[in-house]
């Protein structure tokens, strides 16, 4: 996801709600995957006609409906099924949307970020997920293929495992903490490239080194505008007086708002050691500096003196034999003029 003010031009004039995609990566196609589960039974598809998942909507088990690559067509025809008030599927397709929690006919909108590496682990891939919870569902939207739900996916076709025995409500949980357990991968990341910055500053700072720290700084601004609100939401999910929210699960969220405050503290902690580091690069610079000036001055100090005697010399008192005896005299000036610096220390 790109990390630019977002151009709404294209949505200029037209009603509120209308589809239309907004964001970075643009699909023709959108790639659709069904898990509907219950203790005792579970099924895993792949959907080749949107109308395989309409069904879903009323069985009694668990339905986990997902869906790679914000088509505006069919997240409007997916959302016209489930009841999706058409505000919410424009929420769903703008891909620049601050975390946030809204309810609606029985149903909860979740909106929050979902944080990766690119192939080079410097820079940090920011994309938007959006969990839709039902009495009896749960509909995920994403930009791309590709997630951080695979350990989900596994423990829900494990039989014994706690997702099975336990409601929508409960796996929309476990999508939540598995995001934000990811947050700490990216975070241990971006602590890596602060310590070599950091070890590269201390000993032999670049002009690349300064460009790296603006980077990073970059990095945790977008990191905490994607993270920082979401606290709000845990809070408001965990309190939401709604019956599609179990007791268990009540108690799960209180475990995720404390993750979701180690990830704000650890950001807000890496925000300021890269401002402090930034002061300590340019005071290094303006140390160099000052130590230049102030070899250049002394150096010019000295010459002066010199400079002044030979000046003398050449206008005033020439004679045959003064060179050897006028640059001895220089000489001993110079000396002189070193070891009085040293004994000031300013050498």
């Amino acid at each position: 996801m790109s990390k630019r003010i977002p151009k709404r031009s294209q949505k200029a004039g037209l009603p509120p709600g209308t589809p239309m995609y907004i964001g970075d990566n643009p699909t023709e196609t959108a790639h659709i995957t069904i898990i509907h589960y219950s203790e005792t039974e579970l099924e895993e598809r792949e959907v080749e006609q949107l109308e395989e998942c309409f069904s879903f909507k009323d069985k009694q088990t668990v339905n986990w409906i997902n869906v790679d690559g914000l088509h505006a067509g069919v997240i409007a025809q997916l959302g016209h099924c489930f009841g999706v008030p058409a505000l919410v599927l424009e929420d769903i397709l703008n891909t620049h949307q601050r975390p946030k929690l809204e309810g609606f006919d029985g149903s909860l909108y979740i909106v929050l970020k979902m944080l990766a590496c690119d192939g080079s682990h410097q820079d940090i891939i920011i994309e938007q997920v959006s969990l839709v919870l039902g009495p009896n569902y749960v509909l995920s939207f994403q930009e791309k293929i590709g997630d951080v739900f695979n350990p989900v996916r596994q423990r829900i076709r494990n039989p014994k495992s706690q997702l099975r025995q336990n409601g929508p409500d409960y796996l929309t949980y476990v999508l939540l903490d598995a995001i934000i357990d990811n947050y700490f991968l990216i975070l241990e990341m971006m602590g890596e490239q602060i310590g070599t910055v950091e070890d590269e500053l201390l000993s032999a700072p670049t002009p690349q080194t300064i460009k790296t720290i603006h980077h990073l700084k970059r990095e945790m601004i977008y990191l905490r505008q994607s993270v920082w609100p979401l606290r709000e939401v845990i809070t408001a999910l965990s309190r939401e007086d709604t019956p599609l929210i179990s007791p268990i699960t009540r108690t799960h969220l209180r475990d995720v708002y404390d993750h979701t405050i180690q990830v704000i503290e650890t950001i807000e902690t890496y925000r300021e050691m890269l401002a402090g580091m930034l002061e300590l690069y340019l005071s290094s610079m303006s140390n160099k500096m000052n130590e230049v000036m102030k070899t250049l001055t002394i150096i010019a100090t000295i010459f002066i003196p010199l400079s002044f005697i030979a000046d003398l010399y050449d206008l005033n008192l020439y004679w045959p034999w003064g060179y050897l005896p006028l640059s001895l005299l220089m000489l001993l000036v110079g000396i002189g003029m070193v070891v009085y610096f040293k004994r000031k220390k300013w050498l």
